[in-house]
């Protein structure tokens, strides 16, 4: 199930969310340990909408039942390359914990900050070097899932599989007679 493309979002604001132990003693010493994996979140805003606008919204958040639903979405801007890469990105094989994948296929360039997934996977990785052509494509967060050489890459259109993030969800209805949302998205691995 994908989430209405109608109307669009007017801000997205994403974040990259890690596990990590710290502490700082008195003296000003720090230690940290990374315990986990990561995954994205993200906060969409909408301008004030019409009634209209906003009851296929309302109704296909309530059909989500809170935290419990699983959709897919594709973030505008987010999900595309800042490059001008084409083709059919194939990739070699490479083992859950790699950083990087070797690729090939693709014609022109991926760039360092662009959100791509792997054909079959739900995780959503963000390349970290610029990569032109074949080769090897450097990713973080490192893979939670094996890469075999059928998977191909997505880097346009980048589908995120996400859940809400609050079980409750409010709404504003204003005098000017719109109403004012936005919605919190947090990626859903399995």
């Amino acid at each position: 199930m994908s989430y209405p493309t109608s109307p669009g979002f007017n801000a997205i604001n994403p974040s990259s969310n890690r596990q990590t132990l710290f502490s700082q003693a008195a003296s000003g010493r720090m230690q940290s340990r990374k315990i986990g994996g990561q995954n994205w979140t993200f906060t969409a805003q909408y301008a004030p909408m019409s009634r209209a606008e906003f009851a296929p919204v309302l109704a296909f958040v309530e059909s989500q039942n809170g935290r419990h639903g699983v959709f897919t979405i594709v973030l505008p801007v987010l999900s595309n390359t800042s490059g001008d890469g084409t083709g059919i990105v194939t990739c070699s094989a490479a083992s859950i914990g790699a950083s990087s994948v070797t690729i090939a296929g693709l014609s022109g360039s991926l760039k360092a900050g662009d959100y791509i997934k792997f054909s079959g996977h739900d995780k959503v990785y963000m390349l970290i070097a610029d990569r032109s052509g074949a080769g090897a494509i450097s990713i973080s967060p490192a893979l939670i899932g094996a890469v075999t050489t059928s998977d191909t890459v997505v880097y346009t259109n980048v589908p995120f599989t996400v859940r809400l993030a609050n079980d409750v969800q409010s709404y504003a209805l204003v005098t000017d007679g719109f109403y004012r949302y936005e919605v919190d998205l947090m990626e859903a691995l399995s």
